[in-house]
């Protein structure tokens, strides 16, 4: 798999990696084996970035990722990234120096690693950007060898541009794929200049850009692509990227003869992330072990040609810019 630079932590790691958030909760249940499956196929394909957070499953999925890491995949030079902070009120307050400590406590001790290679601020309040004493703490947790490295989650544009500007922020994970564009007028060009890792999250629109799904599709009472049309429990842009659920099947329907012989529309989606100049990762969720390899696979497509991304770019303006791009 190509390899690219992860900003300023300097890891190489595959361009595909693996989101975990699917492993804890919000998407339905998946056992605990077919979670190590997942993890295992993953990393036979040649992913070496997993990404996960102290709040998935309050836990289960860190704890799912140590348990690999010592059946064996801790010599198989991985990098594990998670995120912190989802578990409180959302206040600047409770982002301070005491509670990065004990959440960080937490998650090493989930994933049974005494420096975590990766820590991310997961979708905090606003104003925490702006906050000098949040990032003074951060550095604090790197001289302390409690961390190696960290960055932020965003839901914004504006806020990955002022974390970018901090000088010690190695990376930026933002929602990227082909139903949100907007961070490619900005974010991506100025983490480019600044040696900051861009980690595009939510890279299939929730399962949008599977194709798999059609207006009967029927999501289980425990996932989020069921509670949390509206916001109901988090940031609305996390769920089908924002995009209504109607006009993202439009949307899909009109890039699938984009789609190259012999891929999938979710490889396709994939490699049009990768195709963007300034990503670092993509991290594509998976609930069985073969969507984990299908997804690796979209490394090996050619570079999609110029007329398809500029036919993306096309449906974007037309379906989707009028819903989102106002917005994050």
């Amino acid at each position: 798999m190509e390899q690219r630079i992860l900003g300023r932590t300097g890891r190489s790691v595959g361009v595909i990696g693996l989101g975990a958030w699917q492993l804890g909760a919000d998407w339905g249940d998946v056992a605990e084996d077919d979670a190590l499956a997942v993890l295992g196929a993953a990393v036979d394909a040649g992913v070496t970035f997993i990404d996960t957070a102290d709040v998935y499953g309050d836990g289960r999925s860190e704890r799912l990722i140590g348990r690999f890491l010592r059946e064996g995949g801790a010599g198989r030079g991985l990098t594990v990234a998670t995120k912190m902070g989802r578990r409180v009120p959302q206040t600047v307050d409770a982002y301070r120096l005491d509670a990065f400590r004990a959440w960080n406590d937490r998650s090493r001790q989930n994933l049974g690693v005494d420096t975590l290679d990766l820590v991310q601020l997961h979708c905090p309040p606003t104003a925490v950007y702006g906050a000098d004493a949040v990032f003074d703490a951060l550095d604090t947790m790197v001289e302390e060898k409690r961390i190696a490295a960290y960055g932020v989650s965003v839901e914004t544009c504006d806020e990955a541009l002022t974390a970018i500007a901090r000088p010690n922020v190695a990376s930026v994970q933002i929602i990227l794929n082909a139903l949100r564009l907007k961070p490619l007028e900005r974010v991506l060009p100025a983490a480019a200049a600044a040696g900051v890792a861009i980690i595009a999250r939510v890279p299939l629109a929730s399962g949008l850009l599977s194709g798999r799904y059609d207006e009967n599709t029927v999501f289980g009472s425990d996932d989020h692509r069921n509670y949390n049309r509206h916001g109901e429990a988090f940031d609305v842009g996390e769920t089908f990227s924002g995009v209504d659920f109607g006009t993202g099947l439009a949307a899909v329907r009109r890039l699938a003869p984009l789609v190259p012989d012999g891929a999938t529309t979710a490889q396709f989606a994939l490699r049009w992330i990768v195709d963007q100049p300034g990503v670092s990762v993509v991290i594509p969720g998976a609930r069985n072990a073969a969507q984990a390899q299908a997804n690796a696979a979209a490394a090996t497509l050619a570079p999609l040609p110029e007329p398809a991304l500029a036919t993306v770019t096309e449906i974007y303006d037309e379906l989707i810019r009028p819903q989102v791009h106002h917005r994050w």
